[in-house]
């Protein structure tokens, strides 16, 4: 008799319960016996395990599921070198609650935002290089997110939108006309650590953004370039060209290990600690508030110069003056020039005629 097939969770709940766990890819890949990149083809249902890869990847999936039925602390994971930089803390995972708690929405936003909020922070300070902007870009992204949290609720990866949020405003280049962004901040107190900075931030946007995500967070080629809004082939070259820079200024970073061992290291050595979840929620209700606040008057300002443009218009339509029309009959007024003869007989005769009419008035001297 055929034995089935040990059953597994759905792929999209896969990454969810290692990520619970803060294990990392590689961390799973070693328990089961694979290489890295067949786990992430596993969690994005590219692939599906067989034979015993299938027992020891659903058995393991089977003790990730138990423990995130529990509280945080009774988690037996131990987070790796990501743990730092693309895992959550261990006091932030969502399933610190038992399976089947039904949340209430600032509960479950409270919930994801201290699971992503502290690491990405550190990934932020990795893209500006500025402490104070990669607290308020994780901040601004946040307040999106509990705006359109019926939106962000149902996303497949809610995550992931607030990760993309906070990139696109940590990047934006608007922050260099701000006068709290004109000067630099002091640069991390390590040598290394601040070498590396530097490489990353003469690196392009785009690039320095697909290095982070690749090899700072973890994410696939597919879901780095989906993220980035790019094509695969080019987010592979983003890749490529940012390693090698990095190599040409940093040769003991040429191994991608190193590289996200270091990116790890640099992230945790700064002392970032991200707003609470109530202040954040205060904010953004405040913000959301100003803005309706400002559409009302702003529309009733337009309401009102319609009413009065209403109230002082003419009441009665006056008639534009017509062009000129030729009229018939009526010579033409000729233009200033020498006198025809018959006009000249008729000067003559004017004048000549005056003698026989009134006297004129003449003054006399005295």
């Amino acid at each position: 008799m055929t034995q089935s097939p040990a059953p597994l969770p759905p792929p999209e709940l896969r990454r969810h319960l290692r990520e619970a766990a803060s294990l990392t890819p590689d961390q799973v890949a070693e328990r089961v016996g694979v290489a890295r990149e067949t786990v992430r083809a596993w969690e994005s249902g590219r692939t599906t395990p067989r034979g015993r890869r299938r027992e020891a990847y659903a058995k393991l999936l089977a003790s990730l599921t138990e423990a995130d039925m529990v509280t945080n602390t009774q988690q037996a994971a131990v987070p790796g070198p990501l743990g730092a930089l693309g895992a959550p803390e261990a006091s932030g995972a969502p399933g610190g609650r038992p399976a089947g708690t039904v949340l209430t929405p600032a509960q479950a936003f409270d919930a994801l935002y201290a699971f992503c909020a502290p690491a990405l922070v550190r990934q932020a300070y990795l893209l500006s290089g500025r402490r104070e902007l990669a607290r308020e870009s994780v901040e601004r992204a946040f307040q999106l997110a509990w705006q359109r949290w019926p939106e962000v609720a149902v996303d497949r990866d809610p995550a992931g939108w607030v990760r993309a949020t906070a990139y696109e405003y940590a990047l934006s280049p608007w922050h260099r006309f701000r006068p709290r962004y004109r000067h630099p901040e002091p640069p991390p107190s390590d040598a290394a650590d601040r070498a590396l900075l530097d490489v990353l931030l003469t690196l392009p946007a785009p690039y320095r953004r697909t290095l982070l995500l690749y090899d700072g967070v973890g994410l696939d080629l597919p879901e780095t370039a989906a993220e980035t809004e790019a094509s695969t082939p080019a987010a592979a070259n983003r890749l490529l060209h940012a390693r090698e820079a990095v190599a040409a200024r940093l040769p003991e970073l040429a191994s991608p290990s190193a590289l996200h061992r270091r990116l790890a290291e640099v992230a945790s050595a700064e002392r970032l600690r991200a707003t609470k979840p109530t202040a954040v929620r205060a904010g953004s209700e405040q913000r959301a508030r100003f803005w309706t606040r400002a559409a009302i008057a702003f529309t009733v300002a337009i309401i009102g110069a319609t009413a009065l443009t209403v109230r002082t218009a003419p009441t009665r339509y006056e008639p534009a003056v017509p062009p000129g029309e030729t009229v018939q009959g009526v010579p033409p007024r000729s233009a200033p020039g020498t006198l025809s003869d018959a006009e000249l007989n008729l000067r003559a005769k004017l004048r000549s005629g005056i003698r026989h009419g009134p006297q004129r008035l003449l003054p006399l001297a005295e």
